[in-house]
């Protein structure tokens, strides 16, 4: 596995926000059939899922968070030189959306900006690009967005997905400090496995796809526009590769499960949650969940469940193991140390950037 270790950056601040607007999956009784869906439900653990509205994309999400995060910090928009948006969900093909958010942001001239093409192990992944930015930089502080509007790009007919991912975005807050702040991260990448997780068409390869939905091997109407995932494949990865990962990596930090406050992973199904739960020997209530309410939501998972956990529940400084995994296929891990008292409360919001239009 590959390492990152870092002493002197903190997490200055972190909020997230999701849409208004609420699904419960029993709103699909009428298109897959009421069974189907409560199976679905007691699979998953997912009850409802955040819905972005139709003009509402994924960096509007993501603004709203930074925009709450920079309000509630004493840092100045000045102080940042670095600005990184993870999703695979962008507003256009070009330019890449951190312009868009530096531009909305009103950040200084003087700033380093950037996409990342990454979803559910897209925060982490994210983390340690933007660490290694501002270790070495004369930034005094970054920011990193994720967002990701899966919805988007999801077949209203594909009962494995449509009921599953939620629609969010996160801005967490960087500074460098005098005080050592260890955070020590972890990555695996499976390039061999690419097609598990896809979108074929959309962007430079299939370029005249057609875009009519046809019935596909499993019987779901999909076009090549829709992201299909391998179920099998993704399950067996979630429940093989990833706690392995983890194991190497508890290993290598000379730590146990016990170690930790909090085990903060990627929402993918309740299921999979449990499986890694009884393969680290990782006490059930030392995971928070979140998909119950949110369903999967990609790049935000991680920053979701501790917006939901402790932006209303003030512990102090703890201890956490993060864990992101997915499309790429690609799987990262790592652990720090936050102070509660800087994860702002989730916002609920249906703002769009109407200029854009």
């Amino acid at each position: 596995m590959l390492t990152g270790q870092f002493q002197n950056i903190k997490i200055a601040g972190l909020s997230v926000a999701v849409p208004m607007d609420k699904v419960p999956v029993e709103l699909f009784y009428d298109v897959f059939g009421e069974e189907n869906v409560v199976k679905f439900k007691e699979m998953t653990g997912v009850h409802s899922v955040s819905r972005a509205k139709p003009k509402q994309t994924a960096s509007d999400l993501g603004y709203e968070a930074a925009e709450d995060v920079l309000n509630k910090s004493e840092l100045s928009k000045k102080d940042i030189g670095i600005l990184i948006f993870v999703s695979q969900k962008p507003d256009y093909r070009v330019p890449s959306t951190a312009f868009v958010l530096h531009k909305r942001l009103g950040l200084s001239e003087n700033c380093l900006c950037f996409d990342l093409n990454l979803a559910c192990s897209g925060f982490i992944f994210g983390l340690q690009t933007i660490l290694s930015l501002l270790e070495n930089s004369s930034s005094k502080a970054a920011l990193l967005i994720t967002g990701d509007t899966s919805v988007k790009t999801l077949s209203p007919h594909d009962r494995t997905m449509v009921m599953l991912f939620g629609d969010s975005g996160s801005a967490t807050l960087l500074e460098k400090t005098t005080v050592p702040t260890p955070i020590s991260l972890a990555f695996r990448t499976d390039g061999d496995r690419f097609k598990s997780i896809i979108t074929p068409s959309g962007a430079y390869r299939n370029r005249y796809a057609p875009k009519e939905r046809v019935a596909w091997s499993d019987g779901i109407l999909r076009s090549d526009y829709d992201t299909h995932m391998k179920g099998m494949d993704v399950f067996g990865f979630s429940i093989t590769d990833v706690p392995l990962l983890m194991k190497d990596f508890l290993t290598v930090q000379e730590k146990t499960p016990e170690d930790y406050d909090y085990f903060i992973l990627h929402q993918a199904n309740n299921y999979i949650l449990k499986q890694l739960s009884r393969k680290l020997k990782i006490q059930t209530e030392k995971i928070p969940v979140s998909l119950d309410r949110f369903g999967n939501n990609s790049s935000n998972s991680i920053p979701l469940v501790l917006a939901d956990h402790f932006g209303l529940k003030k512990q102090g400084n703890i201890k956490i193991f993060i864990c992101g995994f997915g499309a790429g296929l690609s799987l990262a891990c790592g652990d720090l140390t936050i102070d509660t008292a800087v994860i702002n409360p989730l916002i609920e919001t249906d703002s769009y950037y109407k200029e854009a239009y």
